[in-house]
């Protein structure tokens, strides 16, 4: 369920012309009020008409495929301030959910504007992170992941120290090719070590980001 809205962001919210990778985008796209998506609602589907771009103002977002077996595989999460929503095709080839309550804003090009230049850095900014994720999965042991995932949401959320994690274990299992009992019983050796505090399931305190760190090398 989703509905359309122009209320008042809560603090520390995005917003779209104040980011510095993003504010040019105004120069060329149309940027819709914010729609509202509930928990675990669906963004776009698979075969949906690709064009518009999304900007999460609030929330969390994962992008999904569907393997040939009907396994989830979650390739992407965003949070606010990100843009997602890039195909190289005519219809995405992938489907996109909230996490969590979530304020997307739909941007589409304004008539008789060709794309910026900012647009063109930003999807090879989404292909940089999605080709960083393919390393993280070829490359990392199930440590490791764990490790570069709190690092990456630390960073993106803007605090090197506190992480939000508000996609559930299952989720992050998918997303890093692990199970959820794996995905489980690391954090709880993160926590046994030192590494991070739990304060609750869904937040979590980076005690020692420099030995995080120095797993994912």
């Amino acid at each position: 369920m989703h509905i359309q809205s122009t209320f008042r962001a809560p603090a520390g919210t995005a917003r779209l012309a104040d980011l510095p990778d993003t504010g040019n985008l105004l120069n060329g796209m149309h940027p819709a009020a914010i729609t509202l998506f509930a928990a675990d609602s669906t963004i776009y589907n698979v075969g949906d008409a690709a064009g518009p771009l999304y900007f999460v103002e609030f929330g969390t977002v994962r992008v999904c495929r569907l393997t040939a077996d009907g396994r989830r595989q979650i390739f992407a999460f965003h949070v606010a301030g990100d843009i997602f929503g890039f195909e190289a095709g005519a219809e995405h080839d992938s489907y996109a959910e909230s996490v969590e309550g979530t304020g997307v804003r739909v941007l589409r090009t304004n008539a008789g504007h060709e794309p910026t230049s900012n647009l063109l850095l930003l999807a090879l900014k989404s292909l940089s992170r999605a080709q960083g994720h393919l390393i993280v999965l070829g490359r990392l042991t199930a440590n490791e992941r764990v490790a570069s995932l709190l690092l990456d949401l630390a960073e993106r959320q803007g605090d090197d120290r506190r992480v939000k994690l508000a996609m559930p274990r299952n989720d992050i299992a998918d997303y890093l090719g692990l199970t959820f009992e794996t995905v489980s019983r690391i954090l709880r050796i993160f926590k046994d070590q030192g590494l991070i505090r739990l304060h609750a399931i869904g937040d979590i305190e980076i005690l020692n980001p420099e030995a995080l760190s120095d797993l994912c090398q």
